[in-house]
């Protein structure tokens, strides 16, 4: 009971802050952007705009996860967390256009200096104002992301640092224009404008990364790629490989056991595998996990190979009579080639001859079949 009452604790956190954020947002719009206009300051406008931005981020964000979180259907297996990534790029298109449009606003009122805007002191107190509430946000946000051990939370609130730092931007144009520099205000909106840039490259190279697949980080894989090796049972890995879908990471490993274990066991292997690494690591959320005997990343087999049908066939041919007397028989392939065990029952040990004659005739099957190496006979206790 204790964990499900965090889950929803930490799932009420991180609403909250979020919603937080967009309502100083709205605040910061509106006054950035009214006083920008009252006041004559592009860089303030720009700033305005910037945070209008981050409004408009924290509202498609609200929305794309909760498309996001619906459980996967039949027409999407893997879930909907890529709703969460598809409106992530949309928004960094929309923060290079915004850019985009105030860069150019400035720049036509630098070809015409008397539509260059003076800015009125009134500015600076608001360029404070900005500051100050965009610093505020970030700390809260950062120990709310620190408490749910939160990436996404982190990041953003890592964007609001960088509102504050636009803003110390806006603060220093607008007060270098007072003193006389009259295009410090326009240096400081293009600069804001470039900053705004930054973060819509990033949100959309980022989230065509996710979309085309692209592997997590190195560092991480290395760890990953460690844990699994660190599992009991696991004698190598090979083809591993990660992606990402919204928040979550998946993971696909091939990973080779011993050859001579049960299906069952190499099977609850992988699922220990599966387990530790959703355990350890916070984004993992799914692994696939194929059990190898031995590591066939770089095999080329061209024979094709003989499955039980047509093992079943060949012991059939070559123990003839005595084919009936056979408890059954477990194939291993390695290296391409196939072992057989057959499973006499416990009952024939006093039937040497039988025995030997099926032992003669199974060493007879090794020298003729090419792609059998080794046919061994066991007693069924």
């Amino acid at each position: 009971m204790a964990e499900v009452y965090d889950v929803r604790e930490h799932t009420k956190l991180k609403n909250r802050v979020t919603i937080v954020g967009a309502l100083v947002n709205v605040f910061l719009s509106i006054i950035k952007i009214g006083f920008g206009v009252l006041g004559q300051s592009a860089a303030l406008i720009a700033d305005g705009v910037h945070s209008l931005s981050d409004l408009a981020s924290d509202l498609l964000v609200l929305v794309a996860v909760k498309l996001g979180a619906r459980e996967a259907d039949h027409d999407h297996p893997y879930g909907h967390r890529r709703f969460e990534t598809i409106a992530t790029a949309i928004l960094g298109m929309g923060l290079i256009a915004i850019a985009g449009g105030i860069a150019w606003d400035v720049y036509e009122r630098l070809l015409q200096p008397e539509r260059m805007l003076i800015p009125k002191p009134s500015a600076l107190g608001i360029a404070a104002i900005s500051i100050l509430s965009n610093e505020w946000l970030y700390q809260y946000t950062k120990r709310v992301a620190t408490i749910t051990r939160s990436k996404l939370l982190l990041a953003n609130a890592w964007h609001h640092r960088s509102d504050a730092i636009s803003s110390i931007v806006v603060l220093i144009g607008v007060a270098a224009s007072l003193l006389g520099y009259v295009w410090a205000d326009a240096l400081a909106a293009v600069l804001v404008a470039l900053m705004v840039v930054k973060i819509g490259v990033n949100l959309v190279s980022d989230s065509i990364k996710e979309l085309v697949d692209t592997g997590l980080s190195v560092s991480v894989v290395d760890k990953i790629r460690a844990e699994i090796m660190a599992t009991e049972g696991v004698k190598d890995i090979h083809l591993l490989r990660t992606r990402q879908m919204g928040e979550d990471a998946l993971v696909d490993a091939h990973i080779v056991v011993d050859s001579r274990i049960s299906v069952s066991e190499g099977h609850m292997i992988g699922d220990v595998v599966r387990d530790v690494l959703i355990d350890r690591f916070d984004d993992v959320q799914e692994v696939l996990v194929h059990i190898d005997p031995e590591n066939d990343e770089y095999s080329m087999h061209a024979e094709t190979p003989l499955l039980r049908e047509d093992i079943d066939k060949l012991l059939r041919e070559y123990l003839a009579e005595n084919y009936p007397l056979i408890n059954g028989f477990r194939i291993h392939y390695i290296k391409g080639k196939v072992e057989i065990e057959v499973i006499l029952p416990h009952t024939m040990f006093s039937l040497s001859k039988q025995v030997e004659t099926i032992k003669k005739r199974c060493l007879v099957l090794e020298q003729e079949i090419e792609q059998i190496t080794r046919v061994l006979v066991f007693f069924k206790a």
